[in-house]
C-alpha cells in the first residue's frame, strides 16, 4: 500500500522490527500519523524506562519527508461522529481513541495499518491489520 494511516500498535511493532510492519511502512510513499497516536506515544514513553531514546527515534521517524501528523479538525470530528454512531447502532464499541484514529483514516482515504482487530469493525476505513 502506497498510503497509509499509522495506529500506535503498527509503530509499536515497526520499533520492535516485526516483519511484517517494517515491510507496510517502509514501503509506503505517505504515512499518516494522527496526533492522537502521537499523544498515545508520548504516555507510554513516559511510563517506561527508555523515555529519551524513545522520544528521539519517534523524532526521526516524524522528521521523514513521507510522514506527516494529522491534527484533529472539524471535518475529523464530524467523521469521528458518523463511526461512533454506525457502531453504537451495531452494538460493536471501539476504543474511542481507535475512533478517532479511524475518522483521520477515512478523511485521509488511506487504509489504517493495525494489530488491532477491533478495527474489522469499522466498514468505513480500509485496513491492513499486522500478523
Amino acid at each position: 500500500m502506497s498510503r497509509l494511516c499509522l495506529d500506535t500498535s503498527a509503530y509499536s511493532q515497526f520499533k520492535r522490527g516485526l516483519e511484517s510492519a517494517v515491510k507496510a511502512i517502509s514501503g509506503a510513499r505517505w504515512i499518516g500519523v494522527p496526533s492522537i497516536v502521537l499523544g498515545e506515544l508520548h504516555s507510554g514513553f513516559a511510563l517506561g524506562t527508555r523515555q529519551d531514546e524513545n522520544e528521539a527515534e519517534l523524532r526521526r521517524f516524524l522528521d521523514h519527508p513521507v510522514v506527516e501528523v494529522i491534527d484533529i479538525d472539524a471535518e475529523i470530528a464530524k467523521v469521528y461522529s458518523e463511526i461512533l454512531i454506525e457502531l453504537r447502532r451495531q452494538g460493536t464499541p471501539v476504543p474511542t481513541n481507535d475512533l478517532w484514529i479511524a475518522a483521520v483514516s477515512a478523511r485521509e482515504g488511506a487504509p489504517i495499518v493495525t494489530c488491532d482487530r477491533h478495527f474489522e469493525h469499522i466498514a468505513r476505513v480500509g485496513k491492513l491489520i499486522l500478523e
